[in-house]
């Protein structure tokens, strides 16, 4: 699946319910979904910075594509960096750079996080489309 039609995808499933309750409640069910980052990548190199709570990531590259792992202490952030993940996982990194990031506003999840986990969210996208601009530019070498 593309990055546009998974990110569709996350709009309709966030669609169904009626208040945030219930999204929130989702979030967090996603986060146990989370691929989970090895205990050896949970170091300061792969901590995101501007989260409130830790959130550790970890791209590697498998046939052109870029694979993402992560955790975080907090479990609402758990299912922020799931989202994401399932979004922007097991893609090429010209395509996660091209990606828009539209589907956040669309689903409502920034303006329902507090300032700082906005902060967070912003952070954590920056991070994945970091990876991806280091993979394409050693792809390019």
């Amino acid at each position: 699946m593309t990055i546009k039609e998974i990110q569709d995808e996350i709009i309709d499933e966030f669609s169904m319910f009626d208040d945030w309750m219930q999204r929130y409640e989702y979030i967090i069910e996603l986060g146990k979904t989370l691929p989970l980052i090895k205990e050896e990548y949970k170091t300061d190199d792969n901590l995101i910075k501007g989260c409130q709570s830790k959130v550790w990531l970890q791209g590697e590259e498998q046939n052109d594509k870029i694979v993402f792992t992560a955790d975080s202490d907090a479990i609402l952030t758990k299912g922020i960096i799931a989202i994401l993940i399932r979004a922007f996982s097991n893609q090429k990194a010209k395509d996660i750079l091209e990606a828009d990031t539209d589907f956040i506003d669309e689903i409502g999840l920034k303006e329902h996080l507090s300032a700082t986990r906005a902060n967070g969210l912003v952070s954590m996208i920056k991070n994945i489309k970091m990876y991806a601009l280091a993979f394409d530019a050693k792809n390019k070498n």
